[in-house]
């Protein structure tokens, strides 16, 4: 399968910079995948679209300010640092730019020697494994010195750092938000439960290998990311008996799909777990729980295209994008939504 075949052409200007002031007041194609038919709504509309006995699959999943700017203690080069992955109380998994010069014993400086890392090793990736030292709470260091990290697409800087976090995130460990949550706010969700539809919490913590362009041509070649993920005993119960009662599982993002389709045995059953996934999903996947799913606007010929066009079918999805277009849809992280059913 050709990866060109995930492409399409989007005017630069449609790329959100800034999130909207009202959450649940963008924008939402509605996307019927049995009648063919496409809609154009408001977010919050999306309560008509759930029926009593669905399941709305959420990721609480929260971002940390996962952006380090500091300085090499030898030269006093500047030196950017993204955290990825914790592996232990001080050592994490990063992406360090520029990186070149960027090796092993390198040490690093933040806030004027608030915060230090050495580099301890190179990964075959180029990631680098950094050993932290620091005095007092590193989440609260980290609080008063890292930035949000956001998408490379955006320009601007995020006057308010909430809003690139969902309502409902608890769990810290994501570099990247699981942006089709942003639409949703409290009384949004307190109007779906209202209705009689199950809203289960699964976490993803969200890595940078969604932002990473696919560089191989052909998509099978493609090595997928891998991401830490858990399903508690409480939300597999949940959206199994919405399963077996006949109810609808609607995956909250392309985060929340993976999650449920990397727990679910052949058998469509979600086991509680907790593990590492790097599920690549592509046409001629058959999803074995997700019914429907709420989603953002995805990069040309990345891999979350592909996941829409394995549930939704290609053709389909790029007639959705086309419209989308045509008709000044604001697209990626803090843009509009869609919603596959």
């Amino acid at each position: 399968m050709d990866v060109k075949d995930f492409d399409y052409d989007l005017p630069v200007e449609l790329i959100a910079q800034d999130p909207i002031k009202d959450r649940s007041s963008s924008r939402l194609l509605v996307a019927d995948r049995k009648s063919g038919e496409i809609s154009h709504r408001i977010f919050r509309d999306i309560s008509d679209e759930l029926n009593p006995g669905d399941c709305l699959v959420i990721n609480n999943t929260k971002v940390i300010p996962a952006r380090l700017l500091g300085v090499k203690k030898t030269t006093g080069a500047a030196i950017e640092v993204l955290l990825l992955k914790r592996l232990s109380d001080t050592d994490w998994e990063c992406l360090v730019k520029p990186g070149r010069k960027a090796v092993t014993g390198t040490v690093i400086e933040f806030g004027d020697g608030l915060l230090r890392g050495e580099i301890t090793d190179v990964l075959e990736d180029g990631n680098r494994i950094i050993r932290f030292s620091y005095q007092g709470i590193f989440e609260e260091i980290l609080d008063s010195l890292g930035k949000m990290p956001l998408p490379p697409y955006i320009k601007h800087e995020l006057k308010d750092k909430d809003r690139y976090q969902t309502v409902y995130a608890k769990y810290d460990g994501s570099a990247a938000a699981p942006t089709a949550g942003l639409h949703f706010t409290p009384e949004l969700l307190d109007e779906i439960r209202s209705k009689g539809v199950q809203i289960a919490e699964v976490t993803l913590h969200v890595g940078l290998g969604t932002f990473r362009p696919v560089k191989v041509e052909t998509v099978e070649d493609h090595h997928m990311h891998t991401e830490h993920f858990i399903v508690t005993p409480e939300a597999a119960d949940m959206i199994n008996n919405a399963k077996a009662a006949g109810g609808r599982v609607i995956a909250v993002g392309t985060t929340s799909c993976r999650t449920l389709e990397s727990a679910a045995g052949d058998d469509g059953i979600v086991a509680p777990c907790e593990s590492d996934t790097g599920i690549f999903i592509y046409p001629g996947y058959q999803f074995k729980v997700v019914d429907a799913l709420i989603t953002n606007f995805h990069l040309p010929k990345s891999t979350l295209m592909m996941l829409v066009s394995a549930l939704a079918g290609r053709d389909f999805i790029m007639r959705a994008y086309a419209q989308a277009v045509e008709r000044r849809y604001r697209f990626f992280s803090f843009g509009d939504a869609m919603f596959i059913k």
